[in-house]
């Protein structure tokens, strides 16, 4: 059996330190002297990166093989190269957009890379013209029928047809189905606007739901009135002024209040 070199404390610790120096200096040599050809330091922190056109492999830069209508970009990640204006990637190559009828270039990288004019509508890979009908103009919206309807009128099918106001009502720019709201004090009844009865004890309100009116402070609704609210002994009115509540620590058990 080989007998093995024996080493006293001293060595050791020797060894040890030197075994310290060669391991932290390493990486410092390596950044110093290590940078390969086609590469600059980065302009922050250590280390370096390669050129644009080139990418890091094996600590080598290798030469990025761009396509025709193609420039390098600089990045670790894709292909490290894109496609010039009015080209777009196609099979790892840069193929030309091809534009449709009254369409025009977006430069974006991805999609089809152009868009329809004003008054017209992408329809498969086409442009159609949009038809606007009477009473009716363009809009800015991307998606949709690409038209609105003048105030005073709302879109049917493909037509624009005079919204009629009932008496007490007002055209409304509400997107809802009627295109008209009923005047303060009055609401809606099937396609007329009816008046608001508000009994007493009670307020009008704006709401477009519900009865149209609220009780007072004090009282509650009980169908078309509001009667006044009784309160036990040790009890006050919620904050909400329609209810009751106990006293603390009392608790509520139907129309009293105990103790818990």
């Amino acid at each position: 059996m080989q007998n093995l070199p024996i080493f006293t404390r001293s060595a050791c610790g020797l060894l040890f330190g030197l075994g310290v120096f060669f391991t932290s200096a390493a990486p410092a040599l390596a950044q110093s002297g290590a940078m390969p050809e086609n590469a600059t330091a980065r302009s922050y922190g250590d280390g370096w990166q390669c050129n644009d056109g080139f990418r890091e492999k094996a600590g080598v830069c290798r030469a990025v093989d761009v396509p025709e209508n193609g420039f390098a970009v600089r990045g670790t990640y894709g292909n490290g190269w894109e496609c010039k204006f009015g080209y777009k990637e196609a099979d790892a190559s840069c193929v030309a957009i091809l534009l449709p009828e009254n369409s025009y270039l977006t430069g974006e990288r991805y999609g089809t890379g152009w868009k329809c004019g004003q008054g017209f509508k992408q329809v498969d890979a086409n442009c159609r013209a949009i038809v606007v009908p009477d009473n009716g103009f363009l809009n800015q919206e991307t998606y949709g029928k690409g038209w609105d309807c003048e105030r005073g009128f709302k879109a049917v099918g493909e037509s624009c047809l005079a919204i009629i106001v009932p008496e007490n009502g007002h055209l409304t720019d509400r997107s809802n189905v009627s295109g008209w709201a009923c005047d303060r004090l009055y609401r809606a009844v099937d396609n007329a606007c009816v008046a608001i009865v508000v009994p007493q004890n009670a307020y009008s309100t704006s709401s477009i739901y519900g009865q149209g009116w609220k009780c007072n402070r004090g009282y509650k609704a009980r169908t078309d009135k509001c009667i006044a609210i009784s309160l036990p002994d040790d009890a006050h009115i919620t904050q909400g002024g329609n209810d009751w509540e106990c006293n603390r620590p009392l608790r509520r058990r139907g129309n009293l209040c105990f103790e818990t």
